[in-house]
């Protein structure tokens, strides 16, 4: 690693010390790097690609972003703790940052991270995460689990097929949790393959259509299924060979929006669809349909690729 390289990884440490000592000027966090203001500022520059007033006012705008999103926080308090000494030059700022001013932001946002060369950015709750230097192996058991859960999924589907309307709504027994709302095998699939639309949906910063799963017929269950389950499946793909499971994203579908890790995400869905295939296979078998057994993803991970 080059020396400016240090310096510069020492500057993220420092900074992220002193994003909320507004007093810590340039001249400040020079100092505790043991440099002048020229060679702090010529270092950064040409390390980060923007020069060090720029690049904390940059992560401060992104930490606001998280802040509204995160908090009952009035725009004032916001402003006030990223440095800005009035509600109008913070808006400004925030405009110019995120095409949106923050009233509009909160109420229907897009990602919190500002552009920047050196992709070093806010990573919530209260740090700034440099980059990989080294790209991360991808996580082939996780991606493999994923495959296991869309290849399942459209198993139970083509299962259920064979069944009658009565069959598909008599209503689920629930032996391995205390939801007082027992389900039907239509609810059951239906959500396993709605719960991969809906984080699609969250992932494009789109709106979610519920309705779909509302008394859904197999047949549209497949016709989703060959759509939802390969774009979530390339989402977790994508995540997983650039090693970004630990970056974040803002889910507008929340009420109010809220950020989640990928990493999160994933490991929401496979537990949650996990309960719903075992449901859904129990109910199978109580059908003479035995084809799936218990949906065990042990032998998938093991076989090659399908």
């Amino acid at each position: 690693m080059s020396t400016a390289t240090d310096h510069f990884t020492r500057f993220v440490d420092v900074l992220a010390e002193a994003l909320d000592d507004h007093d810590a000027t340039g001249e400040v966090l020079a100092s505790r790097l043991y440099l002048s203001r020229f060679h702090l500022d010529r270092i950064i520059a040409s390390v980060a690609g923007e020069p060090p007033s720029r690049f904390r006012r940059r992560i401060l705008l992104e930490r606001a972003a998280y802040r509204l999103l995160t908090t009952d926080h009035t725009i004032l308090q916001v402003a006030v703790e990223a440095g800005y000494g009035s509600h109008e030059a913070f808006t400004r700022a925030f405009t110019r940052a995120y095409g949106v001013g923050p009233g509009q932001f909160r109420s229907r946002p897009t990602g919190i991270r500002i552009a920047a060369p050196s992709n070093v950015h806010f990573h919530p709750p209260g740090s700034l995460r440099l980059p990989a230097r080294e790209k991360v192996t991808p996580m082939e058991l996780l991606t493999k689990m994923v495959e296991h859960h869309v290849w399942l999924t459209g198993e139970i589907i083509e299962c259920a097929a064979r069944l009658d309307d009565a069959q598909l709504d008599e209503r689920v027994e629930l032996n391995v949790d205390d939801d007082p709302d027992p389900s039907t095998l239509r609810r059951l699939m239906s959500r396993l393959v709605g719960q991969m639309g809906m984080w699609n949906a969250a992932l494009a910063n789109r709106d979610y259509d519920w309705s779909v799963e509302q008394h859904e017929s197999v047949d549209s269950m497949r016709r989703r299924l060959a759509v939802e389950g390969p774009t979530y499946l390339a989402h977790v793909r994508d995540v997983c060979e650039s090693g970004r499971l630990d970056d974040t994203f803002v889910d507008a579908l929340c009420e109010p929006a809220e950020v989640f890790t990928y990493g999160g995400m994933v490991a929401h869905v496979l537990t949650f669809a996990a309960h719903r295939r075992t449901l859904a296979v129990l109910a199978l078998d109580k059908h003479g349909i035995t084809d799936l057994g218990w949906g065990d993803p042990m032998r998938w991970v093991a076989e090659p690729a399908r």
